[in-house]
């Protein structure tokens, strides 16, 4: 048997300095032979741990196999039994916290195969050379309605659509994809990915319908009764962004990490005048958080002009929630880090514009019910950061419009929909929930598998319904 290499092969990128000036994807992906030689560090495990860590369950040790004998199209027919969306997973989930981190690779000290690279590649390859077409499923007659063109409902409306189902998804942009779309930057996830994607849903038969506000255009009910659907499923996330509460904030250069974000994604506003929104950004923009949101706002303010880029986090390093991957990509490109910093008020000019963060230092002390220990203030220790622009990357909630406007539907005290874990089934008969809405704001895999589950909850809802018909 060869020698097993000890690491990874390297992914290709963009030059740190060459890539703070654009807006192009960082990574480069890995070409044929890189892939295959990738894919035969995998041991083909008997009992593979890998696939037991995704919340998809993507068979790994199948597709990669196949990947590393050369047959590209079985590959991915293989993944795409299970996932619809690998091109968008190969690149944003946080393989390193679940696939890989069960890869039996670790405990001999070597690292993990890079399944989450080779799932790019596979599915890279495949919109490429050409769609892989699935067997058309057999026609049913039943309508499911699907709000939110997220990673949630996308999941479920791909997978409902490939039981035969007739599938329509509702929208409230004018563009697909939810937070694929507005929440994460092209050099991150380019939108043609998720647009290609959202194109092969159409060609299965899947219906888009875009500027529908469920809550306001139509209700919930209505898509129940008037409209004769069968099934509802709520996939629309968690885009209501928090605030700190504290003085300043409402000055001008303040943005929610979801404006800032949404303005330059979703509108494009790094291409203005050649698209209609602007966005102003300082030259010193001080983003406040360390997720993978306060990531990509601090890493877009660099691509859009700041000259100093900076993370204010009242923890340090280690409780950070952002990827390793971003976070080394932010250091690379020039990104500045405050830790054990806390700002207390947004200081302004008399024109009403942003001029500094008034900030204390913080020390850690015991752990707080998250598990990660409490920054306490440090007596005597404030002092201002110099910035024109502030963006807050603290978190997000469920949007309450279609919540407030569908009777019985059960909420928590966080104002997210409570739904089963394992069939994504609410308080409403035949309204299912999954993703962002129900966990608060997570990952784009969680919210996918909570969408596969919802589907095949979905399938034995309507299947119980149509036989009890049957038996009346």
């Amino acid at each position: 048997m060869a020698m097993i290499s000890l690491k990874k092969q390297p992914m290709p990128q963009q030059e740190p300095k060459v890539r703070a000036t654009n807006f192009a994807e960082v990574p480069l992906g890995y070409t044929l032979e890189m892939a295959v030689h990738e894919a035969t560090r995998c041991l083909q495990c008997q009992d593979p741990q890998c696939e037991k860590g995704c919340p998809v369950s993507v068979p790994v040790r199948d597709f990669i196999g196949l990947l590393a004998q050369g047959r590209l199209e079985e590959s991915i027919r293989t993944m795409k039994a299970v996932n619809r969306l690998p091109a968008i997973c190969g690149r944003v989930c946080p393989q390193e916290e679940q696939c890989e981190a069960r890869c039996v690779l670790n405990r001999s000290g070597r690292q993990p195969v890079a399944i989450g690279r080779l799932e790019r590649f596979i599915a890279d390859w495949e919109r490429e050379h050409g769609w892989v077409a699935a067997d058309p499923p057999e026609r049913r007659p039943e309508r499911v309605a699907v709000i939110g063109a997220g990673p949630a409902g996308l999941t479920c409306a791909g997978d409902l659509a490939a039981m035969g189902y007739q599938v329509t998804v509702f929208e409230a942009l004018h563009a697909p994809g939810g937070v694929l779309t507005y929440g994460i930057p092209e050099f991150r996830l380019p939108k043609d990915i998720v647009y290609a994607d959202v194109a092969r849903l159409e060609a299965m038969g899947v219906e888009f319908r875009y500027n529908v506000v469920v809550g306001r255009t139509v209700t919930v009910d209505a898509l129940l009764d008037e409209l004769g659907y069968d099934a509802v499923f709520i996939g629309t996330g968690a885009g209501l962004p928090k605030f700190l509460g504290i003085p300043g904030e409402n000055l001008a250069g303040v943005y929610s990490a979801n404006e800032f974000l949404t303005r330059i994604n979703l509108m494009r506003a790094y291409r203005f005048p050649e698209y209609d929104t602007p966005v102003k950004v300082g030259k010193r923009v001080a983003v406040i958080g360390a997720g993978n949101t306060a990531m990509d706002a601090v890493r877009t303010a660099l691509r859009s002009g700041a000259e100093r880029a900076m993370i204010v986090y009242r923890r340090t390093e280690a409780e950070m929630t952002a990827r390793a991957e971003e976070y080394e990509h932010a250091l690379e490109e020039g990104v500045e880090f405050y830790w054990l910093t806390n700002p207390v008020k947004v200081l302004g000019n008399s024109e009403g514009w942003v001029k500094g963060l008034e900030c204390v230092r913080m020390e850690l002390g015991e752990p707080d019910e998250s598990g990660r220990r409490r920054p306490v203030p440090v007596p005597g220790s404030e002092f201002v950061l110099p910035c024109d622009t502030v963006i807050l990357a603290l978190g997000t909630t469920p949007n309450p419009i279609l919540i407030n406007a569908t009777p019985g539907l059960e909420t928590n005290r966080w104002g997210c929909v409570v739904a089963d874990e394992e069939t994504g089934a609410t308080s409403r008969p035949g309204v299912f929930a999954g993703g962002d809405v129900v966990t608060g704001a997570a990952t784009v895999i969680l919210a996918m598998g909570a969408g596969q589950r919802a589907a095949r909850a979905i399938h034995r809802y309507l299947e119980e319904k149509r036989q009890a018909a049957a038996a009346d």
